[in-house]
């Protein structure tokens, strides 16, 4: 007979308090097995998710969410919070259309504390809030959970810092599974496998403190051996460095084990001041392909749970992201003063195939965007070329650096942007809308996008080749057009359009991803009876201004397309040129593009179909502007 289940049972995280040990565990094992259902089939960060889950189930067993504030950092696990405060229904929706978010979310459940997707923000939102709490006089817990690899972002120690001096009660929990997405990198991974492996001194620790335990007196020798730890802990460990800034370390403690987190989580709670607690787990936990592969199974598209093989529909074209890291080896291959840079992304952004072909010219700087960017600067101003691979909604991290470093000095830095656009699951936290807009008022910075991939090979030879400064290349998530991708490559022309096709009542001016789909809306434009000419941008920044002068010459009408926001975007600089030349008087300019607002997570098209960006829902537009409709 077959085991009642325990996850019917839990309805929110008040069900987990009566719970035993062996329910809890199996609840674990049904929790797991309930990802991996879902994930298979609508994608998601399984292996993240799957190594939390005694975590979470102990967390909220031994807090009281939402009055205790739960904060997750970077947010691709909290899948078990979400399914323990009251999403259990409708998790299947996850990441979906009009779905449940697959990070945590304000707007979405009381017990997301703080909304969050991007990297090392925990320990700050928490400090924030348990300043608050004090302010107040409320007296309620703070935990952050933050990965070893979130600890590779800056933010994180500038947080640890304040913590440390202000001593305010909050309980930092660090999720050490040696990666982030991919392995992880740097000193401080060194040092917390120093602190992981610091087994001498832990089981000497537990074996005198059993020792004195039992022996009259031992209680007031114990807190004599705390008082004078410094003189008797280091003589087999380092010190912590979280002691040194005035957090008190816990650990390191099994993140599998419910038995042994519950007394040490339930011990952080008495403390007054900051703790962190050092929990060892692994990605991928509970599911062999996931622990086998984790960079793999860290954020992935529907697979086949019996096998871990990932499902791609026949014929489907390469990807961009593909492309662009089979070009920048082709490259390398000629040029040996090109180097490749990106913050913990080399399978995310297409390069992983040139760190194995030249690891000497590669560089992984962890989950930090603002020192890639300034590292890239420092290589550019002896003459390396740097390529830069970082997420368009990743590089707002470092637009002071962009800003500061690059473009004031005006470095031939290459910044390639993976993901421009809506990338639909994921949502608003990783849709690359805004890079248009915050790169277009910076000096000297050229900014392009591809119409397809093969177009996407030339631009990242133009980038390579060019030196007059800083260039910016912004291409989409996903498979391409199925471009032909065999002509050689060359240099593109700087700031210059090229027309598509001729029409005598509108320009449609298009960038990027809005290039094929402005070519779809000139042909139903053609249906209605309105000629409209295309044109390929290529181009944010230099504009063709000659181009488009001669274009509003020739017709009454310009319709400006990007997959970017309109405010402070490509269209708006269209008008402006077009405004400097007194020609807004005689020729009418329309801008189509992201509106003014955050865009929720689902399928890309039906994204697109909410804003009124397909194809013939821009015609509709455009005839009613017209006055046509």
């Amino acid at each position: 007979m077959s085991k009642d289940k325990i996850l019917d049972r839990v309805e929110s995280p008040l069900d987990l308090k009566t719970l035993s040990l062996d329910e809890m565990n199996q609840l674990a094992g049904e929790i797991r097995q309930m990802i991996i259902d879902v994930v298979s089939k609508n994608g998601g960060h399984l292996a993240p998710n799957l190594g939390v889950v005694e975590l979470t189930i102990a967390l909220h067993r031994v807090f009281d969410s939402p009055r205790d504030k739960i904060i997750f950092d970077v947010g691709h696990q909290a899948y078990i919070h979400k399914i323990l405060t009251g999403r259990k229904e409708v998790f299947p929706t996850l990441r979906k259309y009009k779905g449940i978010s697959g990070f945590p979310k304000r707007q979405e459940s009381e017990h997301d504390a703080f909304g969050v997707g991007h990297s090392s923000t925990s320990v700050s939102a928490a400090d924030g809030m348990a300043v608050a709490r004090d302010l107040k006089g409320e007296d309620y817990h703070v935990v952050a959970i933050i990965g070893d690899g979130a600890m590779t972002g800056g933010m994180s120690f500038e947080a640890l810092n304040h913590v440390g001096d202000t001593g305010r009660r909050i309980i930092i929990i660090l999720n050490d599974n040696e990666m982030s997405i991919s392995k992880n990198v740097g000193a401080m991974s060194q040092y917390l496998y120093q602190l992981r492996t610091g087994e001498t001194y832990n089981r000497l620790k537990h074996n005198v403190e059993n020792w004195l335990g039992g022996m009259e007196h031992g209680a007031d020798v114990l807190e004599v051996i705390d008082r004078v730890k410094a003189g008797v802990k280091y003589l087999v460990m380092p010190e912590s460095i979280f002691e040194y800034m005035g957090i008190k370390y816990f650990g390191p403690v099994d993140g599998h084990n419910i038995e042994a987190l519950l007394p040490m989580l339930a011990a952080a709670k008495k403390e007054e001041g900051p703790v962190l607690i050092h929990v060892i787990t692994k990605k991928g936990k509970g599911y062999a392909p996931a622990e086998e592969r984790p960079n793999e199974f860290h954020g992935t598209g529907p697979f086949d749970p019996a096998t871990g093989e990932k499902i791609v529909k026949p014929g489907t074209p390469p990807s961009y992201t593909s492309i662009f890291g089979k070009t920048l080896v082709e490259l390398a291959e000629n040029d040996k003063s090109i180097v490749a840079i990106t913050a913990a992304m080399p399978d995310g952004t297409g390069i992983s195939a040139f760190a194995k072909k030249f690891p000497d010219r590669f560089f992984d700087v962890g989950i930090a965007e603002q020192h890639a960017v300034t590292f890239a600067a420092g290589l550019a101003a002896e003459g390396i070329k740097p390529v830069t691979a970082i997420y368009s909604t990743f590089m707002q991290r470092a637009y002071d650096q962009v800003i500061h470093d690059v473009c004031m000095q005006q470095l031939p830095v290459k910044l390639c942007m993976d993901r421009g656009g809506l990338v639909g699951d994921d949502g608003y936290t990783h849709h690359g809308v805004f890079d248009y807009a915050f790169l277009l008022p910076m000096p000297h910075m050229v900014i392009m996008a591809p119409k397809d991939e093969n177009e996407l090979r030339h631009m990242l030879f133009t980038a390579v080749e060019y030196q007059g400064g800083p260039i910016s290349l912004r291409y989409p998530r996903g498979s391409g057009t199925g471009a032909d991708c065999s002509e050689p490559l060359h240099v593109l022309p700087l700031g210059k359009a090229e027309k598509l096709r001729d029409g005598t009542d509108v320009s449609i001016w298009a960038i990027g991803s809005m290039v094929p789909e402005a070519e779809r809306t000139a042909d139903l434009l053609q249906e209605a009876g309105v000629s409209a000419s295309v044109v390929n941008m290529r181009f944010a920044k230099p504009l063709d201004e000659e181009f488009l002068l001669a274009e509003a010459n020739a017709v009454p009408a310009i319709v400006t397309m990007e997959e970017g926001v309109v405010t402070g975007g490509v269209g708006e600089m269209v008008m402006q040129t077009l405004n400097r030349h007194n020609l807004l008087k005689s020729v009418s300019v329309l801008t189509l593009g992201i509106p003014d607002e955050f865009i929720s997570q689902g399928d890309r098209k039906l994204l697109m179909r909410d804003i009124g960006l397909m194809p013939d829902q821009m015609a509709q537009q455009i005839l009613a502007w017209l006055g046509k409709a």
